[in-house]
């Protein structure tokens, strides 16, 4: 273990990735088939084959630029990393209104998994949230301030604790709602 590899000891971890896509590939292949709101699928199948196509796309370049910058080619992963995933949660958020509810993508909380209204509510403001998260990472790729980072982190920290808020607010708003799985009838 303590010998270097041919490429001078850049070697470790450039198995991982590839190992970690061909899970997620299957586990995106599966969840439909044991998903307990697997009948909704079939109302989203051209979002969800987007949603497994771009996931997949963005791991394989990332894996791209891991090898070319293992094998010396000067690849600045600083740049090409948030590049890759701020396009992919660009795309990822165009797609968010489109999703209905299920158990394995999407904002899922107690409150989206057991109100459509919330589910739908909650999904439009994640997609705006997303796609905002996405052109922030894709800027911190091009200029790299320092301040742009803890902007991107802060945004992410607001954004989950705001769709959570949200998507209890507009649960509790819902005429239509239904006790959360493993809980009381929802009350009055």
């Amino acid at each position: 273990s303590g010998q270097p590899d041919r490429w001078g000891g850049r070697f470790e971890g450039l198995l991982l990735l590839p190992l970690v896509g061909v899970a997620v590939y299957l586990v995106l292949l599966a969840a439909p088939r044991i998903d307990p709101g697997r009948a909704n699928y079939a109302s989203f199948a051209g979002a969800y084959g987007t949603v497994r196509l771009v996931v997949l796309v963005a791991m394989l370049a990332i894996q791209v630029m891991m090898v070319l910058a293992a094998r010396g080619r000067g690849v600045d992963m600083g740049a090409w990393v948030p590049l890759i995933v701020g396009g992919l949660f660009t795309v990822l958020g165009s797609l968010f209104g489109q999703l209905r509810p299920n158990w394995f993508i999407g904002i899922r909380t107690p409150w989206t998994l057991s109100s459509k209204q919330s589910w739908d509510r909650t999904h439009r403001a994640g997609g705006w949230l997303f796609v905002l998260f996405g052109l922030l990472l894709m800027s911190l790729a091009l200029g790299r301030p320092a301040w742009l980072v803890i902007t991107v982190f802060a945004v992410i920290a607001a954004g989950v604790i705001g769709l959570v808020v949200y998507s209890y607010v507009v649960w509790r708003d819902d005429p239509e709602k239904t006790a959360p799985a493993g809980t009381l009838p929802a009350g009055p």
